[in-house]
């Protein structure tokens, strides 16, 4: 097999007639049933080397797309018509989506090859990926920890060179997390930036659609290529900005704000420490960092909670066993239907969060917490509108701890909910988030840091991250 670092080199190589595209589909298919004990998909798509022939032809004769060739794997919330969409639930097994969403088509309007669908915690609610039908993953750094959630397959994925690049979806870290227990890049884009048209909705004023790769290059491709607006999709926006992969080495200087608040006494020392290692390089390339405070992070874990799980009781009512998906056969009513299909349909955790959905609005609590929340939420977006009043990028961690051990948390939900504190306010806030890869601890696992700039400011954490590559 031969290596590359990124697409353009990538498609060079096949120029050449150093690798056929077919045989590079073949090398990613073998690898995923080497490495299938890391249960990183749930479904492999087979027409895969047929479609990387008509590719490559359209390679040498020079009429290819922006991502032709490049071998990508979908989180198996997103749909492909006629492909399976289970969302790694017994609630949508054996579901076929009808349909491809507005970002998939993107990539194959652009010559990509979708080589599957991947493992991820069921419908997105999780930051471990463990809440699977189909199993856990495993991180392939350590096989006795996880990889993170709840896009965990996809970011496993690349990190254990199943795939050239992979999308997955981010609710409050659900991209960032996984990326940087991994040991990857990975983008969480503003929100609105990418189209959700066929992306199941968890909690949809958050859920975001991005990039996992090992080049952050390709993640500036990719980005370009699925950002822009979608009639299909209300909340999309028509962001003129759409060049990043040309203009990613240009030369910028940039203002760095440091938030006390995430480098507080919950911040794991050896994460600190490469951190801070980072930062004095960023200082020695000649870009200027200051303290800031962003005085509400505190409460931004509780706010999203609150709100997360308010949206998904509200989206996953849908999943009633009348319309599509499982239906219980011990059901003798039309209430005993319902009930018993979303019980053995859904998997605890989902179920955990639609009851505290339903609670938070519910007619004696709407005020207590969701009116709350809604407010409080406000509040984080004034913090992060005024700090990017003074600086141009913030540099945090990306987790406070680097991959626990599978189960280690399984039986503290609060605790396993902490390990998003640093990565809730981009999801709140609506601004987009990049997680970089700046090392190992002295256990060989990854540790991650994040970059956030304001909406539609990819640019800016492209080119910084570009500088640290």
């Amino acid at each position: 097999m031969i290596s590359y670092k990124n697409h353009s080199e990538k498609i060079a190589q096949i120029k050449e007639g150093k690798f056929s595209l077919k045989e590079n589909v073949a090398f990613f298919i073998n690898e995923i049933e080497k490495q299938k004990h890391l249960n990183a998909f749930n479904f492999i798509f087979d027409d895969a080397i047929k479609i990387a022939d008509k590719i490559e032809s359209k390679i040498k004769a020079g009429t290819a797309g922006k991502l032709a060739g490049m071998v990508i794997a979908i989180k198996d919330v997103l749909a492909i018509k006629d492909k399976p969409l289970t969302c790694s639930s017994n609630i949508l097994k054996n579901f076929e989506a009808i349909y491809t969403a507005t970002a998939v088509q993107k990539l194959i309007d652009e010559d990509a090859i979708i080589i599957g669908k991947t493992n991820c915690d069921e419908f997105a609610m999780g930051s471990s990926n463990e809440n699977s039908a189909f199993g856990k993953v495993l991180n392939p750094f350590d096989n006795q920890r996880v990889p993170g959630g709840s896009s965990g397959g996809s970011a496993v994925a690349v990190a254990a060179n199943l795939c050239d690049v992979s999308l997955g979806t981010d609710t409050g870290g659900s991209i960032r997390q996984p990326a940087a227990f991994c040991g990857v890049y990975g983008l969480k884009p503003t929100y609105g930036k990418v189209s959700r048209y066929g992306l199941t909705a968890f909690a949809s004023s958050f859920d975001t659609i991005g990039p996992f790769a090992k080049s952050i290059d390709d993640i500036a491709l990719v980005l370009e290529v699925i950002s822009g607006y979608d009639e299909k999709d209300s909340t999309s926006f028509n962001d003129e900005q759409k060049i990043y992969l040309e203009k990613i080495s240009e030369p910028q200087k940039f203002k760095i704000g440091l938030p006390k608040e995430y480098f507080s006494s919950g911040l794991n020392e050896e994460i600190k420490k490469l951190i801070n290692n980072k930062i004095e390089i960023i200082r020695s390339l000649g870009h200027e960092t200051v303290e800031i405070s962003l005085p509400n992070t505190e409460y931004s874990i509780a706010t999203y909670y609150i709100l997360t799980t308010a949206e998904a009781s509200s989206n996953l009512a849908r999943y009633d066993g009348a319309h599509y998906g499982f239906r219980s056969n011990d059901a003798s009513n039309l209430n005993e239907m319902y009930t018993n299909s979303r019980t053995e349909g859904f998997g605890n955790e989902v179920k955990r969060r639609i009851m505290l959905g339903t609670y938070v609005l519910s007619s004696g609590y709407y005020d207590a917490y969701y009116r709350k929340a809604q407010k409080v939420r406000r509040l984080l977006k004034n913090d992060f509108d005024n700090a990017f009043n003074d600086v141009d990028i913030i540099l945090t961690p990306t987790t406070p701890n680097v991959a626990f051990k599978i189960g280690e948390k399984s039986n503290d939900p609060l605790s396993m909910y902490l390990e998003d504190i640093y990565t809730t306010s981009a999801n709140l806030v609506g601004i987009p988030g990049l997680n970089i890869p700046i090392g190992f601890n002295s256990e060989n696992l990854p540790v991650g840091m994040q970059l956030m700039t304001n909406q539609f400011n990819e640019l800016k954490i492209l080119q910084l991250a570009k500088q640290l590559s």
